[in-house]
């Protein structure tokens, strides 16, 4: 893979008013942006120990996490291999020094179970928190020519039980799951929790006041007994186009969405 710095077809991209940068492909695969900051700020600020970005792409929303919580490790699991060089030349940046001894790198398959799951390094119990993006496009959905794009966008049969089989069998009790997704995805996600998360908190996210929900932004506990809660729904943009202030602090690392 040629230097990303350097070459025209990747990008070094500043986020959380350039706390981190990301190497990213260009023109190709998933550039991250709102939605990854979005999951980053779905963690209490004072979290400590480690926390698992499942099927972390660059690194956007691990980064965001590890440049926010000062408390936490973040490891990065990927599986695609271009994605994870990106987040590897995303470490080696001077800008990202401040956390890189905080963020490591795996590269594993998130559907893993039992001992390859183990082998991989994604041990039982490990983790205070784990977070995914994952794929929630549907293979119905017009897809893109673009493999890479298309392995981040389209989502396979099952995929939210075995993500959150994973996410179960990693995090601590009493650990923290975050997760972003199409309010489509809503009912699947739920029938994973199940027995695995409970103590849900859901915010619909809306591009303007007026609009339908784009995106849910959901936080549970792993062992919490308590019933699901719908929170006040987060509005992007008011109806002036400007980006509202909750969502701007949100994005930018400079507020937690749960108040915490």
């Amino acid at each position: 893979m040629p230097d990303p710095v350097s070459a025209a077809h990747y990008s070094v991209d500043s986020f959380h008013r350039d706390a981190f940068r990301l190497v990213q492909p260009t023109g190709r695969g998933h550039r991250s942006g709102v939605d990854a900051m979005l999951l980053a700020s779905a963690l209490p600020g004072d979290l400590a120990g480690a926390v698992a970005d499942l099927g972390a792409g660059a690194g956007a929303a691990g980064f965001a996490v590890a440049a926010r919580c000062p408390r936490t490790h973040v490891t990065l699991i990927e599986n695609a291999a271009e994605m994870a060089e990106c987040a590897r030349r995303s470490l080696a940046l001077l800008e990202n020094a401040a956390f890189s001894d905080r963020v490591r790198l795996i590269e594993a398959d998130v559907t893993l179970s039992g001992e390859a799951r183990e082998r991989a390094g994604l041990l039982r119990n490990a983790y205070a928190a784990a977070i995914m993006n994952p794929p929630f496009n549907s293979a119905s959905d017009r897809a893109t020519p673009d493999a890479l794009k298309r392995a981040a966008h389209v989502m396979g049969d099952n995929l939210f039980e075995t993500w959150l089989r994973t996410a179960a069998a990693i995090t601590a009790p009493g650990g923290f799951l975050a997760l972003i997704a199409r309010p489509a995805s809503l009912s699947p996600i739920l029938d994973a929790l199940q027995g695995r998360f409970g103590g849900t908190r859901i915010v619909p996210v809306h591009g303007r006041a007026k609009a339908p929900a784009i995106r849910i932004l959901l936080r549970a506990q792993k062992g919490n007994r308590a019933g699901l809660t719908l929170e006040p729904p987060l509005i992007l943009r008011g109806d002036d186009d400007r980006v509202s202030e909750r969502a701007e602090t949100l994005t930018n690392g400079r507020a937690a969405l749960f108040g915490d």
